[in-house]
């Protein structure tokens, strides 16, 4: 099989890097373009065999499963380059995720999907969320949570649930990350303590209590139960954070889907259809 990669930035190079890793794909059965060469070919020189593709017309006509790894305003171009260049049989995938599967399926010939990654699956774990076109089959769909599988768990969700299912797969390790930021310089100011030691403690502290959530069945509820004795330290620090975060993450969600919802709009007017959605 090969596979192909429109786009080496950040995500897309962090999917390359992850699926060789894993063993699923081999440096040479990936195809490369990107719209600034050198980073196609650092990617290139660290992978030996792996193919840099001159357009990327040549990166889609040449692949049996390719990924769209751009930015939403980015889209539209790269789509009408490469829609003339497809077959029926091929798989185009998009990681963008106000792309809606009615823009990729009203542009493109051949069959489509949106995948969205996270960071989390440069280490093999996390989610990939899964959606797909009326044009994937079955063996399609095995195909591709195959793929997945090996460097996270694919998860299939509605598209329209892509934002609030993304903020937390993908833009979740960065909210927890800041939350643990603030605490840490919090505590080097406060206390003096050791900033290595705290980065290390918080970071063996959101391993665990993610293993705790996923294999050992806890719910969030549940796990704050455990840890938070009636009248203890941890309890009382819970009704501080309690107080202090109400109507926060509510403020959270707003901020991110009206992001979505700017992009979408963009993204209708380039491909000149609009979408009945639900707003969340």
């Amino acid at each position: 099989m090969k596979v192909g990669f429109i786009g080496t930035g950040s995500m897309g190079s962090l999917l390359i890097d992850s699926f060789i890793r894993s063993g699923v794909l081999r440096p040479e059965q990936i195809r490369i373009s990107n719209r600034t060469p050198k980073k196609a070919l650092e990617l290139a020189a660290r992978h030996p065999g792996l193919i840099v593709c001159r357009s990327n017309a040549e990166t889609a006509s040449q692949s049996d499963l390719f990924f769209l790894c751009v930015k939403p305003g980015e889209f539209k171009p790269v789509i009408d380059e490469i829609q003339e260049h497809l077959l029926t049989s091929q798989i185009a995938v998009s990681i963008t995720s106000p792309v809606q599967i009615k823009h990729l399926e009203s542009a493109l010939p051949c069959k489509v999907a949106k995948i969205i990654p996270s960071i989390t699956n440069q280490t093999g774990s996390g989610a990939s969320l899964c959606i797909y076109g009326s044009r994937i089959q079955e063996k399609d769909r095995l195909l591709l949570e195959s793929l997945l599988s090996s460097i996270s768990r694919p998860t299939e969700v509605l598209e329209s649930h892509t934002r609030i299912t993304s903020d937390f797969s993908s833009c979740g390790p960065a909210f927890l990350s800041f939350f643990v930021e603030k605490w840490i310089d919090a505590a080097v100011e406060m206390t003096g303590a050791d900033r290595p030691t705290l980065n290390a403690l918080a970071g063996e502290m959101l391993l665990g209590t993610g293993k705790l959530l996923t294999e050992e069945g806890f719910s969030p509820e549940q796990l704050q139960e455990r840890v938070a004795v009636p009248g203890g330290i941890t309890a009382q620090a819970l009704s501080l954070l309690g107080n202090r975060l109400d109507g926060l993450f509510h403020q959270l969600i707003t901020t991110t889907h009206d992001k979505y919802e700017e992009d979408l709009e963009k993204l209708d007017a380039a491909f000149g259809n609009s979408i009945n959605r639900p707003r969340y």
